[in-house]
């Protein structure tokens, strides 16, 4: 490149302008942002997929050892079932493909949680993203450990029973239906 001016052919002569201290600051503040919604939203997240966790270890380990149905009321009852598909039983398989397809899936959400939660523009979405998140790694968790979601919450009336849930689905679900009210009240309000 024989020019000293810049060119297409010839990018290593372009010259950068430094970043200036404005900008630098808008950036620190960005950054600083993300990183405050990310801790906002992983209490949440930890403290979810750790109590569902200990729910159902405690399941497993005392309360249906051996494994039985307990009517706690005329509504609701203890049970103990292993979720291999997705939400309600759905793509329930035996194909040793579909815990690691499920798994991986699982993961790639999880990750997109992260940086929607990094990217929230309030706590509170921060907050409700990290609910999901933590019902979505506690599920994964159980795929990995026992190769499928460990389900125990029986809820039922006039003989018609509800697919059996845990404290993650209870999370996702809750995490789910706060988002899409939050969307739906803020949302009209919000102008860029």
């Amino acid at each position: 490149c024989p020019r000293l001016a810049p060119t297409p052919s010839c990018p290593e002569y372009a010259v950068v302008a430094p970043m200036s201290s404005m900008a630098r600051k808008r950036r620190r503040s960005e950054r600083a942002a993300a990183h405050l919604m990310l801790r906002v939203g992983l209490l949440p997240a930890i403290l979810i997929a750790l109590a569902d966790q200990a729910s159902k270890w405690w399941i497993l380990l005392d309360v249906m050892n051996p494994p039985r149905v307990l009517e706690v009321t005329p509504f609701f009852n203890l049970v103990l079932t292993f979720n291999r598909g997705v939400s309600f039983g759905l793509l329930d398989s035996d194909s040793p493909w579909s815990q690691p397809l499920l798994i991986a899936l699982a993961l790639g959400i999880s990750v997109v949680l992260v940086i929607w939660m990094r990217q929230a523009e309030t706590r509170y979405v921060a907050r409700t993203t990290g609910v999901i998140l933590g019902g979505a790694l506690g599920n994964v968790i159980d795929r990995f450990f026992h190769g499928g979601v460990v389900d125990f919450l029986d809820f039922y009336a006039y003989g018609a029973h509800f697919p059996a849930f845990n404290l993650a689905d209870s999370a996702i679900t809750c995490g789910v239906i706060f988002l899409l009210a939050e969307s739906l009240i803020a949302g009209p309000t919000k102008t860029k």
